[in-house]
């Protein structure tokens, strides 16, 4: 945790926007020079493509860096931006900043599907190709989502809980974004399982917006009004993150399943804070996302979903 400290740290110094980030060094912006200068060996100017995140969080900077890592090889320069925190709003002033820099392509995962619908909509009238990933915008004239079906990512969640507990006990869900189409999905995928295979009963859910101190507050708050539940369900990166944190501070030993597998989560899993990890190999994204756009920026079709599939990790 240290680590994300110094990150937003540096992070909350002078943003623009209210907060935008760049793994390899956090800056505000890009410089300029960075934008602008040609790194190809054959002498042509480098594409930019941005990748805008609901906010800062450990699995974003893992995608962060494997994005990093494909775009130096293809001649792509990153705008990396995300608010501290969710927020529809800088979201959006985020998009409008990049459209009107003239990227050559962008990848956002939504905060609010149906309100971005309109930004994303303008900067594909103005030529730039659009990926959603994480959660989609199908409303919108993005080219592209990335990442798998959450609808039957909560199913899988559901399944995990159900085999755990014998098809018996009491849950507590933590989620995101109640907005967020992608957060809403798997807490459908989830209750329709669990009614349909299970007599597993959901004692309590929460939507954290994004904030880490609120989902730590609302698992305290949970447990503390419900002390006799089975296990924890987290539907989004936040949740999943804060909750290790709760099951150190408090010592727990009830089953705790995640979502999204980073080191820092693989580290609790080997330290028993996790039981299970449902992972939509969201390692694999950022390469996904700068794949996707080079094809797009040659005025390559490409495919309308990428599925990136479900991995059950601890089993």
């Amino acid at each position: 945790m240290r680590n994300r400290h110094v990150f937003i740290l540096l992070l909350a110094a002078g943003l623009i926007l209210g907060g935008c980030s760049r793994s390899s060094g956090v800056t505000n912006t890009p410089s300029e020079e960075a934008l602008d200068s040609p790194s190809s060996q054959n002498g042509e100017p480098p594409l930019t493509f941005g990748i805008i995140y609901p906010m800062v969080n450990d699995t974003y900077e893992m995608i962060t860096e494997n994005a990093e890592a494909v775009a130096k090889k293809n001649n792509v320069e990153l705008l990396v931006q995300a608010p501290d925190e969710a927020n529809l709003e800088q979201q959006v002033r985020i998009m409008e900043m990049m459209i009107k820099r003239g990227v050559d392509g962008i990848a956002i995962a939504p905060a609010d599907s149906l309100a971005l619908t309109s930004v994303i909509n303008k900067a594909v009238s103005r030529g730039i190709p659009v990926v959603c990933f994480e959660s989609d915008s199908p409303a919108s004239s993005r080219e592209a989502f990335i990442g798998a079906d959450n609808r039957a990512t909560g199913a899988t969640i559901g399944q995990t809980v159900e085999r755990l507990l014998g098809g018996k006990g009491m849950i507590l869900v933590e989620s995101g974004m109640s907005r967020m189409l992608g957060t809403q999905e798997r807490l459908r995928g989830l209750e329709d399982y669990l009614a349909e295979h299970s007599e597993i009963d959901v004692l309590e859910i929460r939507h954290n917006d994004g904030s880490e101190d609120i989902a730590a507050l609302q698992l305290e708050q949970m447990i503390s009004a419900h002390p006799h539940f089975s296990a924890l369900v987290s539907l989004d990166f936040v949740s999943s993150s804060s909750s290790v944190l709760v099951w150190k501070a408090k010592g727990l030993t009830r089953y705790n399943i995640a979502l999204g597998l980073t080191p820092s989560l693989k580290q609790a899993m080997d330290n028993g804070q996790i039981t299970r990890v449902i992972s939509q190999n969201e390692q694999n994204w950022g390469e996904d996302i700068i794949n996707t756009l080079l094809l797009r920026a040659k005025g390559i079709a490409v495919a309308k979903w990428i599925n990136t599939e479900i991995t059950i990790i601890g089993e």
